[in-house]
Order: structure tokens, then C-alpha cells, then sequence
């Protein structure tokens, strides 16, 4: 064999294995950045490899640092809540119990409620009502509730089996995202009610049709005003996640897995508070046969502004996880079109929310209170 030969069969190794050593960094690159235990290495050694994570005893009892906070219609950011609802996959997360606590049912309140006496002339079992409860308790699109005031307790509540009750009331909503109450839903409320008021033997007392749909149509006037869901959608700069990484970054900064698969919540101070923020995901890649192979390339974190009260500092605590997040998984936040948020855009939801909240207040629906959560659902 000649030299020149020899030179270029060495030419063409060293081209073919380049091809090759290219190929398997553009494959590496490519896929999704996975989940992993905590490295032999410890947490101050500079040899340790910084993408590897944490170990499941770390992914519990850590919380966002609280500042000062800093909406509405919102330039720059979503509006809309992303429908789609997640849980985590692969990841060892830890369930919030409170999560699974049953919320109590605030009362009726006059604030957002149609109110209708029925008046009784002796007591009546807790057993009686409820078996004379309609079967249905809504009124078109409105909630319907009837409630009873407790011997024992001298308090309105739904009615128990075992109690006895001296008074009762039944109530349908105003307003609720459907929009106002109508003359129609109004004359279901009487016939319902009317019905239930008869097989318990109770003499209702109606209010006036036209007063109160005209209070349903400006309580519905200003919850269309005042109405508040904000979003941030957080996407990779390089490098597609697995659902499994996406879990264990979120639960270092204290979420956990929801109900639904392709979510997870930041849970509120109190049981049966609405979760502050819940960070939702494809959840076709969480339900995947294998999800670390699946391959994410945004995430979505949301707030019900009106459902979660302003002392928890919602918006703060979004913007910080939203900042955590895209610095440890290499990502960008952005609108849903796509365009990076600045902090001078996030200063003003920041403004714009405080102006929410006050509006809020003045009309006693505080953001994250009963009222507020049963007329923005």
C-alpha cells in the first residue's frame, strides 16, 4: 500500500470517528435532562456534578423566601389558566395531606346570595331535611343550598343527620363565572325552594324578582371587572426536561404533587385554603409508559389571583419560583406568545394586582375569602 493511501484511510478514521464523537454530543444534547439520586460527591465539593439534583429526603420542608410584593390586564403575561392539569411522574414527591382535607362550604351570604326565609312553626330533624332535599343543588348555572339553624349550636349550617333545627333558609348565588342569576334561574329558585318548603312544612318568604337580578347584574358587573388569572410559561433554552426533573426542582422550592396527572401545587398556609401557584405540564408525558424518556420543552405556572389571599404574597412568590426555576433548569419565562418577561413588566403586574386586591377589599371579597372564591368559580 502506498503512502498516499495509508494517509488518506487515516484521514477518513479521523473524519468518521468526528462524525461519530458529533453524532453522539447532538444525541446527548438532545435528550431530556433527567432526575437523579444525589452524587457520592458531597453538597461542597466542587467535583460534584451540579445538574444531579437531590435525593427524596430533600424534597420536602424547604420554602420560598418571602420580600415585599412589588394585574388585571396584564401586558406581557397570560390571562388564562392553562387547562391542562398535571401530576408528577417518576419523581419522589411527597402528597401534601392538606390536599386532602374536605373544605368546609362557607354559609350563604346576603353579600352573593339570594336569601329566602322559611319560616317554621315548631323544630324539624336534620333526618326530615334531608330527605327532603331536592336532588339537584344547582339552579341552572348558580348554586342552590339550604341551610338550617342548629339547636345545639345556635349556628346556620347544612343540614346533619341527628340535629335538630328551629329556623331554616334557602339561597341561590348571584353571580359566579357563568354570569348574573336571570329572571329564569330566579323562578327555578322559587319553584325548587317552594318545593322543599312544602314537604318540610315551612312558609317561604320571597324577595322581589327584579331587585335582586338587578343585584345579580352588578355583582356579576364587577366580578367581569375584577376577575384575575395569571400565568408565566417557562420554557428550556436548550436541553428538553423529563418530567422527573421538572418535579424535583419544583419540590425544592416546596411543591408537591396535585390530583391530576402533569400537576403540582404550592400549598396556602391553611387547610382548605386554595393552592397559591400550581405548575402544571403535558400530562400525556407524566402518564407516558416511560416518563423519563419524554421529552418537555415549557411548563406553565399559574395563579388564581382572587381565590388566594393576599398575605400569602402570591405574586412574589410566582415571580421568585419563576426566577428559581429558569436558573436551574436553563429556561426563560415568558408570556404565552412566547416573549421573555422583564422585570419592569413584572414590576407593573405587580402594581397592577396591588390595585386588585384594594378594589377587592372595598367591596368585602377579599381575594382568597369564601365570598370571593364562590363568585370567581
Amino acid at each position: 500500500m502506498s503512502t498516499l493511501q495509508i494517509s488518506l484511510a487515516i484521514i477518513g478514521g479521523l473524519v468518521l470517528a468526528g462524525v461519530v464523537a458529533y453524532n453522539a454530543w447532538v444525541t446527548r444534547k438532545s435528550v431530556p435532562r433527567l432526575a437523579r439520586e444525589r452524587s457520592a460527591h458531597g453538597p461542597d465539593d466542587a467535583t460534584g456534578d451540579e445538574t444531579v439534583p437531590y435525593s427524596p429526603e430533600d424534597l420536602t420542608g424547604h420554602e420560598i423566601q418571602r420580600i415585599d410584593p412589588v394585574l388585571g390586564d396584564m401586558p406581557g403575561a397570560s390571562t388564562q389558566p392553562d387547562p391542562a392539569a398535571i401530576a408528577v411522574a417518576a419523581a419522589a414527591v411527597h402528597v401534601n395531606p392538606l390536599l386532602h382535607q374536605p373544605e368546609r362550604r362557607p354559609n350563604l351570604d346576603a353579600l352573593i346570595d339570594v336569601i329566602t326565609p322559611l319560616v317554621l312553626d315548631h323544630e324539624v330533624s336534620g333526618d326530615a331535611l334531608l330527605a327532603a332535599l331536592p336532588g339537584t343543588r344547582r339552579v341552572g348555572s348558580k348554586p342552590f343550598a339550604v341551610e338550617g339553624l342548629c339547636d345545639a349550636t345556635g349556628e346556620w349550617e347544612t343540614p346533619r343527620l341527628g340535629q335538630r333545627y328551629r329556623a331554616l333558609q334557602a339561597g341561590v348565588q348571584l353571580a359566579n363565572r357563568a354570569g348574573a342569576l336571570n329572571d329564569i334561574e330566579f323562578s327555578e329558585f322559587v319553584v325548587k325552594a317552594q318545593a322543599f318548603a312544602d314537604a318540610v312544612g315551612a312558609a317561604p318568604e320571597f324577595p322581589d324578582m327584579r331587585a335582586e337580578v338587578a343585584r345579580a347584574r352588578e355583582l356579576d358587573a364587577f366580578a367581569s371587572g375584577h376577575d384575575a388569572q395569571l400565568g408565566f410559561t417557562l420554557r428550556a433554552r436548550r436541553a428538553a426536561w423529563s418530567p422527573g426533573y421538572v418535579a424535583q426542582h419544583a419540590a425544592k422550592l416546596g411543591f408537591v404533587a396535585g390530583a391530576l396527572p402533569g400537576r403540582m401545587v404550592l400549598s396556602g398556609s391553611e387547610s382548605g385554603q386554595a393552592p397559591i401557584l400550581s405548575l402544571v405540564f403535558d400530562p400525556q408525558a407524566a402518564m407516558a409508559e416511560d416518563p423519563e424518556q419524554s421529552a418537555l420543552r415549557e411548563v406553565a405556572l399559574s395563579l388564581e389571583v382572587t381565590h388566594v389571599p393576599r398575605s400569602e404574597q402570591p405574586f412574589v412568590r410566582m415571580r421568585q419560583a419563576a426566577k428559581a426555576l429558569a436558573e436551574a433548569m436553563d429556561g426563560v419565562v415568558t408570556d404565552d406568545a412566547g416573549q421573555p418577561l422583564s422585570n419592569d413588566t413584572m414590576d407593573g403586574i405587580g402594581a397592577d394586582l396591588e390595585s386588585l386586591y384594594d378594589a377587592l377589599d372595598s367591596r368585602d371579597l377579599s381575594a382568597g375569602s369564601p365570598q370571593a372564591r364562590r363568585l370567581f368559580s
